[in-house]
């Protein structure tokens, strides 16, 4: 189980996913950007309706239709995929789900769990759709389980 929801993970694959296939101009297909990261169609396609709201995303219809990026695309951060879709929670929230969890009044795991977030947060934050996508052109990461 990852840090992030099913829904999250699924996302973040699929943006890399046509980050890498539409490169060269390019535009691909749910069919194809479902095969390639191991998820359901119909998930998928509520998933990549929301970024392309969010404007994460770019979307075409027509023939010629598809899914891609462009360079604004490709230098947003990695944390506002996550915020799209699983809200500031990863960012804020406590390591134990507690509403009344603070500074004031901390959990058990608040310190160590302060850490730890600041940690993913630094990584999501500094990490561009673009960076990942270089490591994907490379051969060096897969998107399947």
């Amino acid at each position: 189980m990852g840090i992030f929801s099913k829904t999250c993970e699924y996302a973040m694959r699929s943006v890399f996913f046509i980050a890498h296939r539409t490169s060269d101009g390019k535009k691909v297909g749910i069919k194809e950007i479902s095969l390639g990261i191991d998820s359901p169609e119909h998930f998928l396609a509520k998933i990549l309706q929301s970024l392309s709201k969010q404007d994460i995303v770019k979307s075409a219809k027509g023939p010629n239709g598809g899914f891609y990026m462009d360079e604004a695309n490709l230098k947003r951060p990695l944390a506002d995929v996550v915020k799209a879709i699983d809200g500031r929670k990863i960012f804020t929230g406590c390591g134990l789900g507690l509403s009344y969890c603070s500074e004031i009044n901390p959990c058990p795991l608040h310190n160590d769990f302060k850490i730890i977030r600041e940690k993913i947060t630094k990584m999501l934050e500094e990490t561009s759709i673009e960076n990942f996508n270089e490591n994907l052109n490379l051969g060096i990461t897969s998107l399947k389980k």
